[in-house]
């Protein structure tokens, strides 16, 4: 039963990767294809909603999942209850990142820059591009984590 909570925690993790590596993919390069008129579309385009409402509610739900089997894995074998506190501080580390990297980047390309100061915002694109693909790599050494944890538990409940 404990399994389906780590499940849920992989399954969680996973989205996260897929919808930051769909952002890198896909919205960071249309935000950067025409300055200053992509980034002019895409506050036009925010002012309903944004990715990041998207991530402030899964996020966290992914670290109280990650914290949650942490606590119920905890009495099983130290490497399991190792794998899964290496999960749960990378994905606290994700978002970590996200708060001091990328937050103030959002800021600036969708709200504070002034359109005509191209340089900036292309500078910030590029910055706020590269350092996607880093938690990306994050998320996705947190969910390497996790499935060594479901293996090794998967092992050690066929013992």
């Amino acid at each position: 039963m404990k399994t389906i909570f780590l499940f849920a925690s992989i399954s969680i993790a996973s989205g996260l990767l897929f919808v930051n590596l769909y952002t890198s993919l896909v919205d960071a390069r249309s935000w950067g294809g025409d300055i200053p008129n992509s980034i002019a579309t895409a506050r036009e385009y925010f002012k309903t909603v944004s990715p990041g409402n998207f991530f402030r509610l899964i996020s966290p739900v992914n670290q109280v999942l990650g914290l949650l089997v942490l606590i119920l894995f905890w009495k099983s074998a130290p490497s399991i209850r190792l794998c899964l506190g290496a999960a749960f501080v990378l994905y606290i580390l994700a978002d970590v990142f996200t708060f001091a990297y990328f937050y103030p980047r959002n800021d600036i390309m969708f709200k504070t820059a002034q359109l005509s100061d191209v340089d900036l915002l292309r500078k910030t694109v590029s910055e706020w591009s590269l350092m996607n693909w880093i938690r990306s790599l994050i998320i996705l050494a947190g969910l390497f984590f996790s499935f060594i944890s479901l293996h090794k538990i998967y092992l050690l409940n066929t013992k």
